[in-house]
């Protein structure tokens, strides 16, 4: 179940979903049904509680989503575009963006691509530069990598500005790249050859593999209503060169 914090004056609950698949491909859920019912209990029916809650008590929740809620065939995905989740996973976390619009303070943040604290796809090829591995990564989903620091200071910047509630797109700016291109630069950074990285498709790199959650190959989403409250996100590739060397 997720866990949020309702601090005074602000009274704002956050909803950080707990059955979250790891935002960097290989994406996977556990197997059937059991996945399946802790998906959409975490993801859908713990959201519709906490936005009761919120209706009940008048506080403003917020709400982290994901690009999986998309199919990934438009070209950017817009706050407005219909939802068309692939799997069960996204289906989850579409119900739950749902039933979260249907309180009225709420701000839903649409993310993909998360980069923080712990292990995560950047952290791993790091990893797999310094102990001189060449790997092989997709190089046909393509998106923006979203740092953690960005998505705090968007939200923050959301509830102290006052922006019109409803859903919000937010990722690092940028030039979309795919995973190999993100993989290739942090070689770089690393001092190893960009060519050390390998590039394969989704359908080559998953074939014959269980419990993958499908994801959309067009994760870019366009942050132009977010930029319009004066949030500007920071480039993901120089957040990534930051990140790296912190």
């Amino acid at each position: 179940m997720p866990h949020f914090t309702a601090d005074a004056p602000g009274r704002c609950p956050h909803n950080h979903p707990a059955h979250t698949p790891p935002p960097n491909p290989p994406v996977a859920v556990p197997p059937p049904p059991d996945g399946r019912r802790t998906a959409w209990a975490a993801n859908a029916t713990a959201p519709a509680l906490l936005a009761r809650v919120a209706t009940e008590h008048r506080l403003t929740l917020v709400h982290y989503s994901t690009e999986y809620v998309f199919d990934g065939t438009a070209t950017e995905h817009t706050e407005d575009e219909p939802v068309s989740p692939l799997g069960v996973y996204a289906q989850s976390k579409a119900a739950g963006d749902i039933a979260v619009a249907g309180t009225a303070r709420h701000y839903i943040l649409r993310t993909s691509w998360v980069v923080g604290d712990g292990k995560n796809f950047v952290r791993t090829m790091a990893a797999l530069a310094e102990k001189g591995v060449s790997p092989t990564v997709v190089d046909d989903q393509i998106g923006r990598l979203t740092f953690t620091d960005t998505l705090a200071a968007a939200t923050a910047h959301l509830l102290r500005s006052g922006a019109a509630y409803g859903v919000y797109n937010c990722t690092n700016a940028g030039e979309p790249c795919s995973w190999r291109d993100i993989a290739a630069e942090v070689f770089s950074l690393s001092g190893r050859d960009r060519a050390d990285v390998g590039a394969t498709s989704t359908e080559a790199y998953f074939a014959g593999k269980e419990g993958v959650a499908p994801r959309p190959l067009n994760s870019v989403m366009s942050l132009d209503k977010l930029t319009a409250t004066g949030f500007e996100p920071e480039d993901h590739l120089d957040a990534l060169r930051r990140y790296l060397k912190a």
